[in-house]
């Protein structure tokens, strides 16, 4: 079973890519949503208004990918697709990559535009922290203080990450559990007596 994906740690610094008098300039932001991404578009439009193409491709999802890619009136599928082609060779995901284009005066043909769209986007994951992630699950239990030892020790052994706790007579944890162990996980909590679990989403 698949339970890791990878992404971008941060924004990735500026490239630049030049062909026959027009500017490429690359970036990649790490997002979770297509609001995030807009955003990121909007700013790059103040930032390069004299600019013709603001061109991206984004891809969301950790199993179930989204993806949406733009040639933004470059001809058809010379900018979006080629950009999306270098997220997908790349093997990332929850990602914005925007390449935006500073039109020099030379056409520079579909073959070039392809290329020079491609190329910019490779320079900037090339350009990127990429860092793999679990897919994780969150449990939450709910167990009386007695009980306290039993839940803790198990948490201790599979060295479980709290993401939350709420400790009085009636407690509360909340754990995330990479995908793979989180059947056995959840087992070892259902066997124990007075000890409710269940997944976060329920």
């Amino acid at each position: 079973m698949k339970d890791t994906y990878k992404s971008i740690s941060k924004a990735s610094e500026e490239v630049l890519f030049k062909d026959k008098n027009s500017k490429f300039f690359g970036y990649a932001f790490p997002i979770t949503s297509e609001e995030e991404a807009k955003v990121h578009i909007e700013d790059l439009k103040k930032k390069h208004h004299q600019a013709r193409h603001w061109c991206y491709a984004w891809q969301i999802g950790k199993e179930v990918h989204q993806f949406r890619a733009n040639d933004d009136g470059e001809p058809s599928n010379t900018a979006g697709m080629p950009i999306y082609g270098q997220i997908q060779s790349f093997d990332v995901t929850n990602i914005l990559i925007v390449v935006v284009r500073h039109y020099g005066g030379i056409k520079l043909g579909v073959g070039g535009l392809i290329n020079a769209y491609k190329t910019t986007a490779q320079m900037a994951l090339e350009n990127s922290k990429i860092v793999k992630r679990t897919i994780d699950e969150v449990f939450v239990i709910k167990f009386d203080y007695p009980e306290m030892n039993l839940v803790m020790r198990v948490i201790k052994e599979h060295n479980l990450n709290i993401i939350e706790q709420k400790l009085e007579l009636d407690c509360e944890i909340h754990i995330s559990v990479r995908k793979k162990l989180a059947v056995e996980i959840f087992q070892k909590f259902e066997a124990i007596y007075k000890v409710e679990i269940k997944n976060s989403e329920d």
